[in-house]
C-alpha cells in the first residue's frame, strides 16, 4: 500500500480534507445514526415482543436497559482499544458485530436471545461511537473544516434519537417487530464495503502495553452509577440504587488510582492536563444533562398530559429537530468568522436555558409552547455539544483521539443519566406535593400511575383526578425546567470565563505520533501551521 509521509510535506502546512474526507463522512454518518436510534428503536415494537415472546417483567426491562448499559461500560475500553489496533478496524469490526447481533435479534426465538443480542449490539455500539468520533479527528486536520464535520456529526447523532422513535413505528405497523433490527443491516454492510477504500487507518504508534486490569475497574465505576441513577426517577430514592451509585464511586476511585499508577493507563491523566479537554468534558456533560433532562418531561407531556398516541407524540416531537439542523451550520459559521469560543458556548447555554423558560411556562393545553421550548432548547445544547466535542478532540493529542473520543462519550452518558436522575426527581417531588391529599396512593406517586388509577373510576371522579394529576406535573416540569435554566445559566458563565483561553486551533504539541495509512488522493491544498503529521504504518 502507498502510503504518505509528513516528510514529503512542507513543514507547516495542515493537509485540507477534499471530496473523498467528506465522502468517507457521510459513510460514518450512517453507524451514528443507527446507534443514536438503536437507544428508542423499541419504543412502538414492545407491545409485539410481549406477544411473541412473553418475557416477564424483569426480562422485559432488560430488554430495554443491556444495550444502554452495555454501552456505556465499554466506551472507555474500546476508545484505547482503537488508539492501539485501528480506529478503522475497530469500527469495521463493531460494524460486522452490529449487523449480525441485529439478524438474530430480529429473528430472536426467545426473550433469552433477544436479550443476549441487544448487549451485543451494546458492544458495537461502544465501538462504533468512539471510532467514529476519532476518524473525525485524523481525517479532518484543518480546524474549521473539523468544526464543519463535527457540526454534523453532533447533528445527527441528536436527531437520530428523535427519528428512531418514529421508524419504528412506521416498520412495527407494515412489517413485524424483527424489522426494527434488520433496517441496520444494509447500512452495516455499506459500510463494510466502502470503509476499507474512504476512511484512513490511524492509529497511536507507541501505545503501550494494554492494562487489562483498568478494564472491570472502569465497568465498575460506570455500570453501577448509570444504573441507579437510571432507576432513581422511576422509582424513588430507594437504599438499593444509592448503595449501586456508592458502589461505582468506589470503583471510580479505584479506577483512578490505577491510572496514576500503572506504566501504561487506559486513561492517561495527563490527557486531562491538555488545554481544554477538561472544560469540554465538564460542559458536554452539563449539556447532556439537559437534553435528557427535558426529554423525560416532554415525552410525557406529550402522551400523558395531551393525550396524544404514542406515534402522533414520536411525529411530533421530530418538529423540534428542524431547529438543530439549522443550529449546528449556523454555530460554525460564527466560530470560524472568529467570535470568541466562549461567548458561542455562553451563548448556546443560554439559548438552551430560554428553551427550558418555555417549557416552564406550559399550561396543560400548550403544544405549539412546549414543542417550540423543546427545539429552542435542543438548539441551544447542538451549539454547546459540537463545540465541546470540536474542543475535546483538538485538545487531545492526535495519537489518543480514541480514548478522547470515549471519555466524551462516557461523559455524556452520565450527563445524560444524571439529567433525568436530578430534574425527574425534582418534578416527582413537585407532583406529589400538588396533588390533593385524599387522591389514591397510586396516582399520588406518578402521573401514570394517576392515568391508571383514573380509568377504574367513575367517570366525573376520574377526569377531575386526571386534571389534578396534569396540572401537577405541569407545576412539575415548570419547577424542573426552571431548576435546569438555572443550571444552564450557571454553565454559561463557567463558559465565559474558562472558554477565552482555549481558542479553535488545535494545540502546538499535536505532532508527528499518529500512523495514518490510506491511499493518497491528487494533491490537496494547504493551510499553515501544523497539526497532525503522518508516519507511515502497516497493519
Amino acid at each position: 500500500m502507498t502510503q504518505t509521509c509528513a516528510s514529503d510535506r512542507p513543514p507547516t502546512t495542515t493537509v485540507l480534507a477534499g471530496r473523498r474526507e467528506w465522502t468517507a463522512l457521510v459513510v460514518l454518518m450512517l453507524p451514528l445514526l443507527l446507534v443514536s436510534m438503536d437507544v428508542s428503536v423499541l419504543f412502538f415494537a414492545v407491545p409485539s415482543i410481549n406477544a411473541d415472546l412473553a418475557p416477564s417483567g424483569t426480562q422485559q426491562l432488560w430488554i430495554f436497559d443491556v444495550y444502554g448499559f452495555v454501552l456505556a461500560g465499554l466506551l472507555m475500553p474500546m476508545g484505547a482499544i482503537g488508539d492501539r489496533i485501528g480506529r478503522r478496524r475497530l469500527l469495521l469490526l463493531g460494524a460486522a458485530a452490529f449487523g449480525t447481533a441485529s439478524a438474530a435479534a430480529a429473528y430472536a426465538p426467545s426473550a433469552e436471545v433477544l436479550i443476549a443480542a441487544r448487549a451485543v449490539l451494546g458492544i458495537g455500539g461502544a465501538t462504533l461511537m468512539p471510532s467514529t468520533m476519532a476518524l473525525l479527528r485524523t481525517m479532518f486536520t484543518d480546524p474549521a473544516q473539523r468544526a464543519k464535520a463535527i457540526g454534523l456529526w453532533s447533528g445527527v447523532m441528536t436527531g437520530g434519537i428523535a427519528l428512531g422513535s418514529v421508524l419504528s413505528g412506521a416498520l412495527v405497523q407494515h412489517f413485524w417487530w424483527g424489522s426494527v433490527f434488520l433496517v441496520n443491516l444494509p447500512a452495516m454492510a455499506l459500510l463494510l464495503v466502502l470503509g476499507p477504500v474512504l476512511l484512513p487507518e490511524s492509529r497511536d504508534p507507541r501505545p503501550g502495553r494494554f492494562d487489562l486490569l483498568s478494564v472491570p475497574l472502569s465497568m465498575a465505576a460506570v455500570l453501577p452509577v448509570v444504573y441507579g441513577i437510571k432507576e432513581i426517577p422511576e422509582e424513588g430514592f430507594r437504599a438499593p440504587y444509592v448503595a449501586a451509585i456508592l458502589l461505582g464511586l468506589v470503583g471510580a476511585a479505584l479506577f483512578v488510582r490505577r491510572q496514576r499508577t500503572a506504566a501504561s493507563p487506559l486513561i492517561p491523566p495527563d490527557l486531562f492536563r491538555s488545554g481544554g479537554f477538561a472544560p469540554a468534558l465538564g460542559l458536554g456533560l452539563v449539556a447532556s444533562f439537559a437534553m435528557l433532562g427535558s426529554a423525560f418531561f416532554t415525552t410525557q407531556y406529550l402522551q400523558s398530559v395531551l393525550g396524544k398516541s404514542a406515534m402522533e407524540a414520536a411525529l411530533w416531537s421530530l418538529l423540534p429537530s428542524v431547529l438543530i439542523g439549522v443550529a449546528a451550520p449556523l454555530t460554525t459559521a460564527l466560530v470560524q468568522r472568529g467570535v470568541d469560543r466562549g461567548r458561542v458556548v455562553a451563548g448556546g447555554f443560554t439559548v438552551a436555558a430560554c428553551g427550558f423558560g418555555l417549557l416552564a411556562g406550559a399550561g396543560t393545553d400548550s403544544l405549539w409552547l412546549v414543542l417550540a421550548g423543546a427545539g429552542v432548547l435542543a438548539a441551544g445544547i447542538v451549539t454547546v455539544l459540537s463545540q465541546m466535542t470540536n474542543l475535546g478532540l483538538a485538545a487531545a493529542p492526535v495519537q489518543r483521539a480514541g480514548t478522547a473520543s470515549s471519555v466524551l462519550e462516557t461523559g455524556q452518558e452520565f450527563g445524560g443519566a444524571l439529567g433525568m436522575a436530578v430534574l425527574g426527581s425534582v418534578g416527582t417531588a413537585v407532583f406529589r406535593h400538588r396533588m390533593p391529599a385524599g387522591a389514591p396512593d397510586a396516582a399520588g406517586e406518578t402521573l401514570g400511575g394517576a392515568l391508571a388509577v383514573a380509568r377504574s373510576l367513575p367517570d366525573r371522579t376520574g377526569a377531575a383526578l386526571l386534571d389534578a394529576a396534569r396540572g401537577a406535573f405541569t407545576d412539575g416540569m415548570a419547577v424542573a425546567a426552571l431548576t435546569a435554566a438555572a443550571v444552564l445559566l450557571g454553565a454559561a458563565l463557567v463558559a465565559l470565563r474558562t472558554l477565552r483561553t482555549h481558542p479553535s486551533a488545535a494545540p502546538a504539541g499535536d505532532t508527528a505520533d499518529t500512523a495514518l495509512e490510506g491511499k493518497p488522493g491528487p494533491t490537496p491544498p494547504v493551510r499553515t501551521v501544523l497539526e497532525d503529521e503522518v508516519s507511515p504504518s502497516g497493519i
